[in-house]
């Protein structure tokens, strides 16, 4: 018995023995991993921000500080953080690493001292074959990386900007992306917020304006310039395309979100609920088609030929809001933000959301409660006339006022129709009766119905 008592105690010590030596093994690991540091450039979905952030950082000669989340992105498809950072000082440092061609970065200076960044971390699910809304997303964020990355840097000083510090965009063993980028703290300079007022005061308004039709103006004559083949489409038609890489894309074809030939789903459930006032919308107007897709048919940007808003396609932000905004304390300087609807479009269809979602109903009408039926009123006229101004001085384009006005309520009626199949919010009101006011005006259904058949609508089955 002694015999057999000794045996069970050695293989009792052997066991915490082995359990003892795993430990350790763990706590090693762990512990290289942690003093290692992130590796650059590459990106696997599993980093965290602030081993994306220390990894993009020290690119540009630069140490992290500190990482806050500010927020996480739609359907948990990433997160905004504030990020600080300081110069490497390190005597070892040359103050750039080397980089794939999958990371860019801005010739920004560097800074002296502390200084506030924004990073936005793209970590998506997997890629979900022919869904819309998915891919709709992961294109929007490859499209604003090109924005901050390309076009941004080409603007004047007097239309500001975020500046791009670095980027970099991953594929994953998942089929997916991963993606984040780097740029300035717009909060430095321009420390008030949008957020998610209903409204901004009078002295907002007119900035907001007035750097649309900078942006807009700046844009106008330049888009000749811009590669179509390089735009991206519709999402479900742009993943049936040849598998370019979306790296060598540039904007969309068709700025914003809304239009109506990535949102088909939507119009179709408004076209079956019959009790919608805005049902008709949808009903045929003239052959088979009907008046929410003569509207669209004349506000698509052509990828090839010429159509109806040839001369006066600007590049547009595509989610003109008061949370995408940061303003002056003063109010009277503003800069926007989050492009990831930037692309081909008429201003006024920037206009359309801003005025609904964003300026305060007392500057657009006179009369309270709001009529069923309205006319342009003195207000709405005034705000129109003063972005128009500085859009045909900042572009040095021509743009006759009744063509504009014109395109003006094309834009309220398409914008109706997305709001009337998704949900309304803003100053809707004021929308319904300025829709209802327009379709009751022949000579402008005439008016679309010439410039649809222009634009190649008969013949077609449907829109693209």
């Amino acid at each position: 018995m002694p015999g057999l008592i000794g045996l069970r105690q050695t293989q009792r010590q052997l066991f915490r023995l082995t359990v003892l030596c795993a430990i350790l093994q763990v706590l090693l690991l762990r512990y290289v991993g942690i003093f290692s540091g992130p590796q650059l450039p590459t990106m696997p979905s599993e980093q965290s921000a602030q081993e994306v952030a220390y990894s993009l950082l020290a690119g540009q000669g630069l140490v992290l500080k500190s990482v806050d989340v500010l927020q996480t992105l739609w359907a948990g498809y990433g997160e905004i953080c504030r990020i600080t950072a300081t110069p490497n000082v390190s005597p070892n440092s040359s103050g750039t690493t080397s980089r794939t061609g999958s990371t860019a970065a801005s010739s920004a200076s560097t800074p002296q001292e502390v200084q506030s960044y924004i990073l936005k971390l793209i970590t998506p699910p997997p890629a979900k074959a022919n869904n819309e809304g998915h891919t709709r997303k992961i294109l929007s964020y490859q499209v604003e990386q090109y924005f901050y990355t390309t076009l941004a840097p080409q603007l004047p000083p007097h239309i500001p900007v975020a500046k791009h510090i670095a980027s970099i965009h991953e594929p994953r063993p998942d089929g997916g992306v991963s993606m984040a980028m780097i740029i300035s703290d717009l909060r430095q300079t321009y420390p008030v917020a949008g957020e998610k007022r209903d409204v901004l005061n009078q002295i907002q308004v007119h900035a907001a304006l007035d750097w649309l039709s900078s942006f807009h103006g700046f844009w106008w004559p330049r888009i000749p310039t811009l590669n179509r083949s390089q735009l991206v489409r519709p999402p479900l038609q742009e993943v049936n395309t040849d598998g370019q890489d979306a790296r060598h894309k540039s904007v969309w074809l068709n700025g914003g979100y809304t239009y109506l030939a990535t949102r088909r789903t939507e119009y179709a459930n408004l076209a079956a609920d019959h009790e919608s006032e805005w049902w008709p919308l949808t009903d045929w107007e003239k052959d088979e088609f009907s008046v929410a897709e003569l509207v669209a048919s004349v506000l698509e940007p052509k990828q090839e030929g010429w159509g109806p808003i040839e001369g006066y396609t600007t590049l547009i932000h595509g989610d003109v809001k008061s949370e995408n905004l940061f303003t002056s304390k003063s109010g009277e300087e503003v800069v926007f933000y989050d492009f990831q609807y930037v692309g081909l479009g008429l201003g006024v269809c920037d206009l359309a959301k801003f005025f609904t979602c964003s300026v305060p109903l007392e500057m657009i009408v006179d009369d309270r409660p709001v009529p069923w039926e309205l006319a342009m009123q003195d207000g709405e006229k005034e705000l129109l006339e003063r972005y128009w101004v500085r859009l045909k001085k900042e572009s040095g384009m021509e743009y006759d006022w009744a063509i504009f006005v014109n395109h003006w309520e094309m834009a309220l009626v398409d914008w109706l129709r997305f709001q009337a199949s998704w949900g309304f919010w803003g100053n809707t009101e004021w929308l319904e009766a300025r829709v209802r006011f327009i379709l009751k005006n022949e000579k402008w259904k005439d008016a679309v119905t010439g410039n649809a058949m222009t634009a190649g609508l008969w013949g077609k089955k449907q829109l693209p």
